[in-house]
């Protein structure tokens, strides 16, 4: 197995609109939470059941729950993201796959970093509107999450 201690692994131009994009959903969804926090009702959906209704109801303040943990996972990936040597890749690494499979594995670090991001803004602004989450949700969040994963997992197995 060919290890090196520290493994670059190029930044692409789909890494920088990915990471824009996550940085501005985060800082859109705190201005949202500005603008709208006189509007928004002392009582708000703190939880949800399976189907989308809701089950639970907090204080408006529990609202930036979820973007403050978005922020933090978007900070954690992000670091996790300059580290590919910890990166568990489930194939042997190579001198000749190394670059292919560290590509393919930060790829879908950073898709799934969007997607995070993305979940939980939705489900603040959703929340602000006091209204249950949509049937599709769930299976919605769980085919956002691991949909690219099964993709870039068949992408590592193909190029190992």
């Amino acid at each position: 197995i060919f290890m090196d201690k520290k493994i670059e692994v190029p930044r692409t131009k789909y890494h920088r609109i990915v990471n824009f994009l996550c940085q501005l959903l985060l800082a859109g969804i705190f201005v949202w939470l500005f603008i709208m926090w006189r509007q928004i009702p002392d009582q708000i959906p703190k939880h949800y059941n399976g189907v989308g209704e809701i089950d639970s109801w907090g204080s408006k303040y529990t609202l930036l729950f979820c973007p403050i943990v978005a922020v933090f996972m978007y900070l954690g990936i992000g670091l996790l993201e300059k580290y590919p040597e910890i990166w568990n890749t489930g194939v042997e690494i190579t001198k000749k796959n190394k670059v292919q499979i560290y590509s393919v594995i930060k790829n879908m670090i950073v898709t799934l970093k969007f997607v995070m991001v993305f979940i939980f803004t939705y489900i603040t602004y959703n929340d602000t509107l006091v209204r249950p989450l949509p049937g599709w949700f769930t299976p919605g969040s769980l085919l956002l999450t691991f949909g690219p994963m099964v993709f870039f997992l068949i992408q590592i197995y193909r190029k190992r």
